[in-house]
């Protein structure tokens, strides 16, 4: 009886649907990642449409942002921070239009800026590294000195690839969120394919050890009533 329910439990249909539910997830994830990864291997090929369509989808979603923004400043109409919501969502609205209508001139100034903080960047994180010296010493000077690099690199360029730089960066951060959730997705269906091939021998192992707990003492009591 032990045996019986310890399978039922383990092999009945709740937990098979919930494998199979499972499952779908984790297919659709690798799906979306297999999807990910491709729009940013396109992007890598053509840098200055992923550049310009990264714009066009920054301005729209500050312009979302904005009228969202406006709404709960409505809401809060009576709060005190009634208007810093109108403010910060009106900033919001104005750069989504700049953006919108000017996105060559927006990917300039974000390129620029992306420069900048990559050499502040690089420069605070070699400066802590040289003057803390902990456990990651070496691996923090080299990032400080990448950062440094690539920043003098940019700006040695601009204007002129700044419809390359956030295009490539756009592209690159498709590329490996594509990967970790292809990478996330077969992972997790590989462990659940374990997990359902070894439900049943873990039930008979069970099943087998009960029966021989029940036969051990089903001895010891015949033992004892013939003594």
């Amino acid at each position: 009886m032990g045996a019986d329910r310890t399978g039922a439990r383990v092999g009945g249909p709740e937990p098979q649907r919930e494998k199979k539910k499972l499952n779908r997830s984790f297919a659709l994830m690798t799906a979306l990642g297999v999807l990910l990864a491709l729009a940013g291997l396109v992007g890598l090929v053509y840098t200055a449409v992923a550049t310009l369509t990264s714009m066009f989808l920054f301005g729209w979603l500050l312009l979302i942002g904005g009228v969202v923004g406006l709404l709960q400043a409505v809401q809060w109409r009576r709060s005190n921070y009634f208007w810093l919501a109108v403010v910060v969502a009106a900033i919001n609205l104005a750069a989504g239009f700049v953006i919108l209508r000017r996105p060559e001139a927006s990917a300039e100034a974000l390129t620029m800026f992306a420069a900048l903080l990559f050499l502040t960047g690089g420069v605070f994180r070699l400066v802590g590294a040289l003057v803390v010296r902990g456990a990651n010493f070496g691996l923090a000077v080299v990032q400080g000195a990448f950062g440094i690099l690539l920043g003098f690199l940019i700006l040695s360029n601009w204007p002129g690839n700044s419809l390359y730089v956030i295009g490539t960066f756009f592209s690159l951060a498709l590329l490996f969120d594509g990967l970790s959730l292809v990478a996330m997705g077969m992972g997790s269906r590989r462990i659940l394919g374990l997990v359902r091939e070894d439900g049943a021998p873990a039930a008979a192992d069970a099943g087998a050890a009960a029966g021989d707990g029940a036969g051990e003492a089903d001895v010891k009591r015949r033992t004892e009533d013939q003594e």
